[in-house]
């Protein structure tokens, strides 16, 4: 019984070998033909199982809102206190252009943490 089937590829793979563009044409009539079918077939027979598989709601949209002013009330302290510690520096005269760009970048978030 293997040894049909070993016989019977043997000869499909020579036929494939010899034949390369009927090969190709035979290929592309099946992939054109299949496609066209599942087109059809979704279009005008679409499955009645329709994807079900909902993921978890972790959290509602409430929760979602507090949690995300936490947040930004959170981030916004971080922001206040380094803003802090630069205008110590500041006191101390200590500034360099960093700080400056640094005070900068850290007012600018906290304005738009705060329009949030």
């Amino acid at each position: 019984m293997n040894s049909i089937f070993k016989h019977t590829r043997q000869k499909c793979l020579q036929w494939i070998v010899y034949h390369p563009k009927k090969f190709f044409t035979y290929s592309m009539i099946f992939l054109s033909i299949s496609f066209i079918g599942s087109l059809i077939q979704g279009t005008f027979f679409p499955s009645e199982t329709v994807f079900t598989i909902k993921p978890p709601v972790l959290y509602s949209k409430n929760q979602m809102s507090q949690h995300s002013t936490v947040n930004n009330e959170k981030e916004m302290k971080k922001i206040v206190e380094e803003l802090g510690t630069l205008k110590v520096k500041r006191d101390q005269k200590q500034l360099q252009k960093e700080d400056s760009l640094r005070i900068e970048y850290l007012y600018n978030q906290f304005q738009k943490l705060k329009t949030q």
